[in-house]
């Protein structure tokens, strides 16, 4: 699991990710902090 507040980080972590093998298999967004523009992300990785 990955869980990132920032989508660049996200794609760059992604793209390292799968580089070791892994694929995005889940991504659910989490209102963490209603009423701002901030959403987290969770990701699920799987290894291929």
């Amino acid at each position: 699991m990955l869980v990132s507040c920032d989508p660049a980080s996200l794609a760059r972590d992604t793209r390292l990710l799968a580089a070791e093998g892994y694929t995005l298999s889940a991504l659910a967004l989490v209102d963490a902090f209603p009423h701002t523009f901030h959403v987290e992300t969770v990701s699920r990785f799987d290894r291929r």
